[in-house]
């Protein structure tokens, strides 16, 4: 069995929690950042976080502290643990990620109550404009930084992105429980299609190659400010194929995301070397996203922030959509990988 199809399934697929945050109530969250020494002014503004519980919580005399509840059941110890201890490996090389907070005896990650949580310092920036090539040439040359240290050593804990986990996983979950009977068929039938497309794109590369990576590198996962980048939220970090952090930092027709990817690639080969057979998965991975972010909302629609953050989920006329999207991602699995220039 290939490495990538392994049956080894991530945490995603725990115990359903009705509400696992109903107890963090404002003198909750108060009493947890003073139980480590702070003094809050009792200002708590919470950030759009629905995985977890992120809130900025004001400090008496001192500049705002993020405090990060993170959601029970989803990762262990251990798995944070990991989280938090590549990140202080990427800092110790200097590189601009946001890092847990760690008190005198160097521990990062508290309990308070039912929770595990974090601090982390507040940094300032807005997404990077990613249709600036200089903008992305910047990026590359960091992510090329950050892979050649993820690639030095495996998570022992945390698991990787698999097809099994992103995508049939997710089929399942949404084919048995929340698609209309009326597109079920339907669904099934294109995801199906999809999964074989995408399986098939991934046996074509041979010694695929794992490393630790962020796993959600999105625009608002980087906050840009003066020409530099800072990482944050490295709480999806996962092994995964190298492309799996630069594909997302592509946008626009193919011409567009060619000259983007070019540039990318250009900066990050300063650092480390991309493996262009890579190229290969930029739309499989779109695909295993696509898939895992329906069943992701699908697995948290019990958490009563779901429903208001995304109304619009769960409807018939969503699950239209998402197959109309689904046959035009099919298509572009059809389509020659990108090239480099």
């Amino acid at each position: 069995m290939n490495k990538w199809e392994d049956e080894t399934h991530s945490s995603d697929d725990e115990k359903d929690v009705s509400h696992p945050f109903d107890t963090l109530t404002p003198g909750f969250l108060i009493d947890a950042v003073e139980s480590l020494g702070f003094y809050c002014d009792g200002r708590l503004f919470p950030l759009n976080s629905y995985e977890n519980r992120v809130y900025q919580v004001g400090i008496e005399d001192a500049t705002p502290m993020i405090a990060k509840f993170y959601r029970p059941q989803r990762w262990s110890e251990a798995q944070i643990r990991e989280e938090h201890e590549f990140c202080f490996e990427l800092v110790e090389h200097e590189l601009p990620v946001v890092p847990p907070w760690r008190n005198e005896a160097g521990e990062s990650l508290f309990v308070f109550g039912d929770f595990f949580f974090a601090l982390f310092e507040r940094r300032g920036g807005h997404a990077p404009e990613l249709d600036d090539l200089d903008n992305l040439f910047t990026l590359g040359r960091l992510m090329g930084r950050i892979h050649a240290v993820g690639a030095v050593k495996a998570f022992q804990h945390r698991p990787a992105i698999t097809i099994d986990d992103y995508g049939h996983a997710s089929v399942a979950l949404i084919g048995e429980q929340f698609i209309p009977g009326s597109l079920k068929d339907s669904y099934l039938s294109l995801t199906t299609d999809l999964l074989q497309a995408v399986e098939a794109q991934f046996a074509q590369v041979n010694d695929l190659t794992l490393i630790r990576s962020h796993g959600d590198c999105h625009g608002g996962n980087i906050l840009w400010r003066d020409d530099t980048a800072n990482f944050v939220d490295f709480d999806d970090a996962r092994m995964a194929p190298a492309v799996q952090d630069l594909w997302m930092l592509l946008c626009g027709d193919r011409p567009r995301q060619t000259a983007q990817l070019s540039e990318v690639v250009e900066g990050y080969n300063e650092f480390f070397s991309f493996q262009p057979k890579e190229l290969r998965l930029i739309e499989p991975l779109r695909t295993l996203r696509m898939l895992h972010y329906a069943a992701w909302l699908a697995r948290r629609w019990s958490d009563p922030a779901f429903p208001r953050a995304f109304p619009w989920f769960n409807t018939e006329r969503y699950w239209g959509e998402h197959i109309l999207e689904l046959r035009e991602q099919y298509a572009a699995l059809q389509e020659p990988p990108l090239a480099l220039f």
